[in-house]
């Protein structure tokens, strides 16, 4: 039976149900378009609910905040108190169906009982999952208990959820250290219930800048906008003198310091700086004290790297007590440990076996969040190597984070490994994971320089020039895609695009049948994802060109999902419009039918009657494209480039790309302004066209 809610809770703290809540919520996103999310009970009405903040932001989901909650504690414990429990879960019962009736499905997360009286004799979470007919989730907490304990506490909730006549969903244990894990892993082999165990990542309890700004109301001083996710991995007060306290620091250290001790400061401001130490994540100045003028001005002189600094009002004693009580919130922003926890759930939750229980997993509707989460899905299950050859740019650096905590793709750095490193370091950023090749020195080299004169040669290239070729890192990586040692490369962070088509044309080459190397953007609508094609590469194509460009744009729709109905675009349709240009148009059209019979083509065709129906009906009533149309070719580089921009400008529309076509092996090119959002996205679809390759 297909469900349409999950109700999510947890007995212990800590358990991580926001992190469950928000594996669910991905899996839900990117196959359903309308998702509510509901918490029966809140703690004070008054203050704003952290976990219906975050889910709303980041899932954009479109809610009103009074919509997603039923009651607070207080008005729960006093219903309670007077005998008024029947009541209540009515009264809940009758918001949640609201949202039901308006929504795809709902997901609840039910509240933590230490927040609750302890008179109350009963599990209120699982009464109201019964009473609102939600499946239920439950989340164990294995930090503190044994392997043994924890599968007592299995069977124990399992048999109460049971006893109780609660649809039990699935359990999930979270934060298991390694050993617990496999003996726990054991004894579930046979078990009747479904249950997912989560391993404990340190990094995920870690505090953040963030997290210390905002439990002690700290100032900052000196800190990015990236610095505010950093990780703190240990607290260590400053009380020693300088030679002695720099053999105490250990990497992401957060250093209490009194801001008149200008010797430790510039000591950790050239421990950033040496290869010999570590670095340390913060700086704090307790007494609300700032640093002498001149040590501010050195350090606001630095232009590459520096330390975030806070201050606060407390004392030194205060602070670091203040500070040992702080707890790790994950937020919006949580860029890092938010691709941390999805990875985690993703490889160890059966996704697959979720979407076939969700009520309505399929939907014509696709909006932005959920093409994204596909990628992302699509990516992950057949994981691939990508080379990132621009390891000198941050954006590339956190992006490969990113995509490396999602599980999306393995990645391969190009450059001196020492330097990256110490930069990914100063960053505050893991990439150990990595696989870090030095172009210049690579034992590959030799053999790249060889293949690469072979292919080359008869079009005049010498030794000496394929040699000069492979110390460049496109070309170096472009030749590990065609050789195998990486499965696709994405380049152009801080290269033109012709620094990464080049070297794909001359090593890698074009597929059979395709003649030309072309991209499309993906065009990310509010409630479809459309394909707009050549908006990047060829400037002036010719009919056959321009064929070549609407199949292979019409091959990319279909291998990211997305029903292939072409639309070639004129200022003229049908037969109204008379002109080279037209006829451009129109025989180009003519191609692609003769080559390739079963798709779905109109040409010439304006954009107003590709994309609306009403216009469609009155110019061209009997077409299966008109109004309809999902992949739009453009006539030339000029309309296409400008198209794109404008739509996405205007109306919001979010634009991936652009994505190159037509190659053996896939490479990708970035524009010299892109996000890291962009970089991740990129990333993603070149490992997917390289599981399509393989």
């Amino acid at each position: 039976m297909k469900i349409k809610s999950l109700f999510i809770s947890a007995q212990e703290v800590n358990a991580g149900v926001l992190f469950v809540s928000m594996g669910m919520m991905e899996i839900l996103k990117r196959n359903l378009h309308r998702v509510a999310f509901f918490r029966p009970i809140i703690f004070n009405k008054n203050i704003p609910d952290g976990d219906i903040l975050f889910m709303k932001e980041r899932y954009n989901l479109d809610m009103q905040y009074e919509d997603m909650y039923g009651f607070d504690v207080g008005y729960v414990e006093d219903m309670i108190a007077s005998n008024k429990t029947e009541q209540l879960i009515k009264q809940i019962l009758s918001k949640f169906k609201k949202l039901e009736k308006n929504y795809d499905f709902v997901l609840c997360e039910g509240i933590r009982l230490s927040f609750l009286n302890q008179n109350i004799n009963f599990d209120i979470n699982v009464k109201i999952a019964k009473n609102i007919g939600a499946s239920y989730i439950n989340v164990i907490n294995a930090k503190e208990d044994s392997a043994k304990e924890v599968f007592e506490s299995i069977k124990i909730e399992n048999e109460t959820l049971h006893d109780e006549g609660c649809s039990h969903f699935a359990t999930i244990v979270n934060r298991l250290e390694y050993k617990k894990y496999t003996a726990l892993e054991k004894k579930i082999k046979d078990y009747e219930f479904t249950t997912y165990l989560l391993s404990e990542v340190e990094e995920l309890s870690l505090l953040s800048i963030r997290d210390v700004i905002e439990s002690l109301g700290a100032k900052a001083h000196f800190l990015s906008k990236e610095d505010h996710t950093r990780s703190i991995r240990a607290i260590k007060i400053a009380a020693l003198t300088l030679d002695n306290f720099l053999e105490q620091i250990d990497e992401d250290d957060l250093i209490v310091v009194p801001a008149d001790r200008s010797d430790i400061i510039l000591g950790l401001l050239g421990a950033l700086y040496s290869k010999a130490y570590p670095n340390v994540s913060c700086i704090v100045f307790p007494f609300d004290m700032k640093a002498h003028p001149n040590i501010e001005k050195l350090i606001g002189g630095l232009d590459t790297f520096s330390i975030p600094i806070l201050s606060v009002k407390t004392d030194t004693y205060k602070t670091a007590h203040a500070l040992g009580k702080i707890h790790s919130r994950i937020r919006v922003d949580s860029h890092r440990k938010i691709a941390l926890a999805l990875g985690l759930f993703n490889a160890n939750v059966d996704t697959q076996y979720i979407e076939k229980k969700i009520a309505n997993a399929k939907t014509t509707v696709m909006t932005p969040i959920m093409f994204e989460y596909k990628l992302f899905d699509t990516a992950s299950t057949n994981k691939k190597r990508i080379v990132l050859p621009e390891s000198s740019d941050e954006r590339i650096l956190r992006a490969a984070e990113i995509v490396m905590h999602r599980g999306v793709a393995d990645i391969i750095l190009l450059g001196d490994e020492v330097e990256i490193k110490e930069n990914y370091l100063r960053l505050g950023i893991d990439l150990s994971n990595a696989t870090i090749i030095d172009h210049q020195k690579s034992p590959l080299r030799e053999e790249f320089v060889t293949r690469f004169y072979e292919m080359r040669k008869r079009k005049g290239l010498n030794m000496e020039g394929a040699q000069d070729a492979m110390t460049h890192e496109n070309y170096f990586a472009t030749m590990m895609v065609q050789l195998g040692y990486a499965d696709g490369m994405v380049s152009g962070a801080i290269h033109a695009t012709g620094d990464t088509i080049r070297p794909a044309l001359q090593i890698i080459k074009t597929t059979k049948g395709v003649s030309i190397v072309s991209s499309v953007f993906f065009m990310c609508m509010p409630s479809k994802v459309l394909v707009y094609g050549d908006c990047a590469v060829n400037q002036d194509p010719d009919a056959e060109t321009l064929a070549d460009i609407a199949i292979a744009s019409a091959r990319t729709a279909s291998a990211f999902g997305i029903d292939p109905k072409i639309a070639m675009l004129s200022y003229s349709t049908g037969e109204s419009g008379t002109g080279a240009d037209v006829e451009k148009v129109r025989e180009a059209t003519e191609i692609v039918k003769s080559r390739e019979s079963e798709l779905l083509i109109e040409g010439p065709i304006q954009y107003d009657a590709a994309v609306n129906v009403e216009v469609a009906k009155k110019k061209l009533p009997n077409s299966k494209v008109a109004g309809d149309a999902s992949v739009f070719i453009f006539p030339d580089l000029n309309t296409g480039n400008n198209t794109y921009k404008a739509v996405q400008r205007s109306s919001g529309a979010i634009a991936i790309g652009p994505i190159l076509q037509g190659l053996n092996k896939p490479v990708n090119d970035l524009s010299r302004g892109c996000l890291i959002a962009d970089i991740v996205n990129t990333i993603a679809i070149t490992a997917i066209q390289a599981g399509q390759k393989s």
